[in-house]
């Protein structure tokens, strides 16, 4: 039953089985065969025994759920079966050859033995997240997370005036000298006072005269406890990072204090406590870095995104207090609500705002004036905060979002008794409010009578369903993830649009199906599980498949900002792995599963 040399040399190549030692991969392929099957032929369908594992050499296999909805197109390189096999259950998919196939059989037995002996192998079939590291600390990150990026510095001839100058305005105790090739040394506020001050150099000549040249280095790869170790022993508080002759940042007792100092707490804290926009401006700015710091420590995805949250809801507080320490004290009760991310409390390393206000039914139109005036302060305050003004207008600045309690309440009863497009696509939106600043009473009842009224009407759900499906994980055809065509993106995967948002849509219709007050995606999903609105396995799958994506998100985002870029949502797959390529695409799989059943009304994944 010995495979051919072609589908050997073939197997060789496929992520697990490459990494097998020799002998190991000679006895699977002596207990492999080579199946070849016509276009139209079934190899296996729901309700049948899973007894082997499909690796496809050449063909198209199409595998649909018992629906007849098309999950996927796999193509040479792909696997199927295995879902059946670990979950020792009948087939919940039927796999169809749709064009003439040629596939390595690998018998249940044999498969199982593999996981078993081969870590390798074993990983790869774990559909779950890979356990990351945990407990990193400070000191065993690299340096180049921790860097300055672009320290000031200055050419050899600039005088010793100048230098210092530039040192004083930016409130930095040390200036590099050199250009974007060449680092040449640097120069302290220690050699300032001394050479200058103290031995009464020329503060117009060069500043190249004064330098500490060739100082002591490190390499970007280097640890923290590199730098700390290096400044402790040389009694030294600033280290440039080097690479070749060009100089790639620095690090100084500040970054280590700061880093050290750096949570979620502390730039709430300074947030909490800052006299102007500009204060609270500086803190957020911090953001990207303690996103990196988050990820790089091995936090999960929720614990990142609600962290990075608890920051806007901070910064908008206080923006309402600043607000109201310049208008005056409020006319009447209001509440000041996020929806979108915020409300979610899934912020990640880029986010706009979504806001709006509720007001008390005491209002007159004379004191609307003053909400208007609280409303542009605020989203004025947030905008220089780095949450920039919502494209869609979805703020507390457009009167349409700024009324009385029982506009809101006639605005939800008309959503949900004529769901056109419009009407589904704020539902979307204002269904994951969540209260921020102001009087919190002015929801409750709002927010559980509209979750009953909503999940009684079948049509407005039966609406919501439907808009929530116009979000499609990208799954094509070949290695099966499908990138964006064109444009600016073209080659790249929206792990935003395609990746989270499907998932976000979907929990959103079950706390809509169950009347589930979270507004958390993962927290709706363990409500909805819990309230048998989906299936424990179904919910698992959908979980392990969020926390993938939503995962590999953050990772990406915080990547871009240590190469010195800005966080975004899309992703080349080519710079994943095999392995990663694999997992992101399968939980990708399970999200559209999940969309085939609540569009079919079935709404659960057994």
């Amino acid at each position: 039953m010995t495979l051919p040399n072609n589908l050997i040399q073939f197997l060789a190549s496929v992520h697990p089985y490459d990494r097998l030692p020799q002998a190991a991969f000679a006895a699977l392929t002596d207990t492999c065969e080579a199946r070849s099957l016509d276009a139209g032929a079934t190899v296996f369908a729901t309700g049948d025994e899973v007894t082997a594992l499909y690796i496809i050499f050449e063909g198209e296999i199409e595998i649909t759920n018992d629906t007849g909805v098309q999950l996927s197109i796999l193509g040479p390189r792909n696997s199927f079966g295995e879902r059946g096999l670990l979950r020792n259950e009948l087939s919940q998919r039927t796999a169809t050859v749709t064009a003439q196939a040629t596939l390595i059989v690998l018998p249940a037995k044999i498969f199982f033995d593999l996981i078993e002996a081969h870590p390798p192998v074993a990983r790869f079939f774990d559909r779950r997240r890979p356990p990351r590291s945990e407990g990193r600390d400070l000191g065993t990150m690299q340096v180049e997370q921790l860097m300055t990026r672009d320290p000031v510095i200055c050419a050899p001839d600039t005088p010793i005036r100048v230098a210092a100058e530039r040192m004083r305005d930016r409130r930095i105790s040390s200036i590099c000298v050199g250009d974007s090739d060449r680092f040449a040394g640097i120069v302290t506020l220690r050699d300032m006072n001394g050479r200058v001050i103290v031995d009464g150099a020329d503060p117009d000549a060069p500043v190249g005269t004064i330098i500490t040249a060739n100082p002591l280095t490190l390499g970007p790869k280097a640890l923290v406890t590199d730098v700390l170790h290096l400044m402790v022993e040389r009694g030294i508080g600033h280290v440039p990072i080097v690479e070749g002759t060009r100089l790639m940042g620095i690090v100084t007792q500040t970054d280590l204090t700061r880093a050290q100092a750096m949570s979620s707490a502390d730039l709430v804290g300074r947030i909490a406590k800052a006299d102007d926009v500009a204060e609270m401006a500086r803190a957020t700015a911090e953001i990207p870095k303690l996103l990196v710091q988050l990820v790089d420590t091995g936090n999960r995805h929720e614990v990142v995104t609600r962290l990075i949250t608890d920051i806007a809801d901070t910064a908008t507080r206080r923006l309402l207090t600043l607000a109201e320490a310049r208008l005056g004290p409020p006319p009447v009760p209001y509440l000041w609500l996020a929806c979108g991310s915020q409300g979610r409390q899934e912020q990640t390393g880029v986010s706009d705002q979504d806001n709006c206000l509720i007001l008390s039914d005491a209002v007159t139109d004379t004191q609307m004036p003053y909400f208007a005036n609280l409303a542009q302060f605020v989203s004025d305050g947030l905008d220089r905060c780095g949450y920039f003004y919502c494209p869609g207008d979805m703020m507390a600045t457009n009167p349409r979002w700024c009324q009385p309690l029982r506009v809101w309440r006639d605005y939800f009863q008309s959503w949900i008794a004529k769901p056109n497009p419009e009407a589904q696509m704020l539902s979307s939106v204002m269904f994951d409010l969540r209260p921020i600043g102001g009087d919190t009473h002015l929801f409750d009842s709002l927010q559980g009578d509209t979750l009953k009224a909503a999940s009684r009407n079948s049509i407005f759900t039966a609406h919501m369903i439907s808009n929530s499906l116009k979000h499609q994980p990208p799954l094509g055809l070949l290695r099966g993830l499908a990138t964006i065509r064109s444009g600016s993106h073209r080659n790249h995967l929206d792990l935003k649009h395609s990746g989270v948002v499907p998932v976000v849509d979907l929990a959103r219709i079950y706390s809509l199906q169950g009347q589930l007050r979270p507004v958390n995606t993962r927290a709706r999903l363990e409500a909805a599980i819990e309230a048998g609105i989906l299936s424990k396995s179904g919910g698992a799958d959908l979980l392990d498949a969020y926390d993938l994506i939503a995962t590999m998100r953050l990772e990406h985002q915080a990547s871009q900002i240590k190469t010195g870029g800005k966080p975004g949502n899309y992703l080349n797959p080519s710079e994943l792995s095999d392995f990663e390529r694999s997992h992101l695409r399968d939980a990708f799989v399970v999200v559209k599963t999940m969309q085939s059943a609540v569009g079919s009304g079935k709404g659960t994944l057994g």
